[in-house]
């Protein structure tokens, strides 16, 4: 791994600094936009895995700090990121998020306090132009997720799709949203739905696991039930049942990827 970078943390005084930590992988065409609007903070940090484009001379130009590597797990890959920030405070944002002005402010506001806290930010989540509030779940979709936390507050685990976190502090939460340009269309839909689930096979298979085919199939069902009847899927009409149907088979899938792609 190599750490470069033109622009160090500035530390005024005593005050809270904050740092915004971004993991990219052949980001370039949208990263510029994400790094915008973290202007804010006292330094950015950029995680480049794996990256074969332009992700790095973007980001330097933004003056963000990069951190180059090869990570398999998602996990290690975040807490690389983690390690590398300076700041008191860290602020997780992917390339395909936005940090609002009122977020920007509500988060300015929210480092000065002295507390021991890890903050959850709520989510706006949008497929292509169309925003989408309802439905989101069964690990398809995020509507509220702990993104600042003073350094130290936050450990990822050890695995390569939706890693544990552990968590230190009181949980606190924000008021405005992180946009989350989750998927452009349809077709992203579907080959997220495919690295979703060769990632979660994999997992399965580093853990030994011995989930059965009776559990993964009634998850069929209430995972859909859940998506889009109690979390209102329903009101987003096609969307609404194209995310409830995703969140029920990826488990299935997944299962089935494990049981039959060994080779």
């Amino acid at each position: 791994m190599a750490v470069q970078g033109s622009k160090a943390c500035v530390m005024p005084g005593k005050e809270p600094t904050l740092s915004a930590l971004v993991v990219a992988c052949n980001e370039e065409h949208q990263i510029a936009d994400c790094l915008d609007m973290l202007k804010f903070a006292d330094e950015i940090v950029v995680v480049l895995d794996k990256c074969t484009d332009g992700t790095r001379e973007v980001a330097q130009a933004a003056g963000a700090r990069t951190l180059a590597g090869n990570w398999e797990i998602e996990g290690p890959r975040r807490m690389a990121g983690i390690n590398a920030c300076r700041g008191d405070w860290i602020l997780e944002v992917d390339a395909d998020e936005r940090v609002s002005r009122d977020l920007a402010a509500e988060i300015r506001s929210a480092v000065q306090d002295d507390a021991d806290a890890c903050y959850l930010i709520p989510f706006e989540n949008f497929i292509g132009d169309r925003l989408v509030r309802y439905g989101w779940g069964g690990s398809w979709g995020v509507s509220a997720t702990v993104r600042l936390f003073r350094k130290g507050n936050k450990t990822w685990g050890n695995q390569r799709i939706h890693p544990a976190i552990t968590l230190q502090g009181e949980r606190r939460w924000l008021k405005a949203c992180m946009l989350h340009h989750v998927d452009r269309d349809v077709s992203d839909m579907i080959q997220r739905l495919d690295r979703y689930t060769a990632a979660r096979a994999a997992d399965m298979r580093a853990s030994g696991s011995t989930e059965s085919f009776g559990r993964n199939f009634r998850r069929l069902f209430t995972r859909f039930f859940k998506c889009y009847v109690r979390r209102k899927g329903y009101k987003e009409g096609y969307y609404g049942f194209l995310i409830a149907f995703f969140a029920a088979i990826w488990p299935m899938l997944a299962w089935l990827k494990f049981r039959l792609d060994r080779d």
